[in-house]
């Protein structure tokens, strides 16, 4: 459980090779996070994430092998990982982010995307949230992104994945309502990462800093969602109201 001062003390991390959740855990660990599991789908590759969160005082870091794709595995290895163990924290951080002139030609890559990022999320998202509840308590963090809230031509299939995860994780926190768990949703825009390198950058761009800085205060606020930077909520709420041929123009960039 989180110790007497509301700081987590246990940390899985499912997609641990993201430079957003690897970021938050820096900023969790010197707060009193002792225990991070990893969870990733080449955990052999962690060595130095692993080395780096133990020099910072984790006494306890373990990694797991986690396949967003390989949803029939998900319920087991999660059980795994809470078994004998209270988690206080569970950050759902994978995602692809792929090409859409590619998935214009290729339908089936963009149905795997849309499986990686939307129902690898559910089916560890509900074996998480069950292993939560028979604890009593927990917070799930989701990390969506402003790409959901009105899909972009230029995105249009990574943007719909993102979407129907913000539903989701909506939904999730409204079933774990008085169970003692909560869920956060966290929207950021553009971000500076690996998965983003060499691509043009969007206006408000941010850094994996940035969104955990965000992440952390949010956890010590009780925040249920957070937009990343601030903004963008406000742009969002216009952009959702633009006629749909003036957003065809806006949303065409890529």
């Amino acid at each position: 459980m989180k110790n007497a001062l509301g700081a987590v003390q246990s940390a899985l991390v499912l997609g641990a090779g993201s430079d957003i959740a690897q970021a938050t855990l820096r900023r969790l660990v010197p707060r009193g996070c002792r225990t991070v599991v990893l969870a990733a789908r080449r955990p052999d590759e962690l060595g130095p994430e692993v080395v780096a969160l133990a020099a910072i005082g984790a006494t306890d870091v373990r990694t797991v092998t986690f396949d967003a794709l390989d949803t029939a595995s998900h319920a087991g290895i999660i059980e795994e990982c809470f078994a004998g163990n209270d988690i206080d924290l569970v950050v759902l951080a994978f995602g692809v982010l792929g090409d859409q002139q590619m998935f214009d030609h290729d339908p089936e890559a963009a149905a795997e995307l849309s499986r990686a990022n939307y129902v690898g999320a559910v089916s560890s998202g509900l074996a998480v949230a069950s292993c939560m509840r028979r604890q009593g308590h927990g917070t799930i963090v989701v990390l969506s992104s402003v790409a959901g809230e009105r899909v972009r031509k230029a995105n249009f299939v990574y943007g719909a994945s993102k979407a129907a995860l913000d539903a989701f994780a909506q939904g999730l926190g409204d079933s774990l309502a008085g169970s003692g768990v909560d869920v956060l949703i966290v929207r950021p825009g553009f971000v500076h990462t690996k998965m983003t390198a060499g691509m043009e950058a969007a206006p408000f761009a941010t850094t994996p800093d940035a969104v955990a800085d965000a992440i952390v205060d949010a956890l010590a606020s009780g925040k249920a969602i957070v937009w990343i930077p601030p903004v963008l909520r406000v742009v969002m709420a216009v952009f959702r109201h633009l006629p749909r041929p003036l957003w065809r123009r806006v949303s065409a960039s890529r």
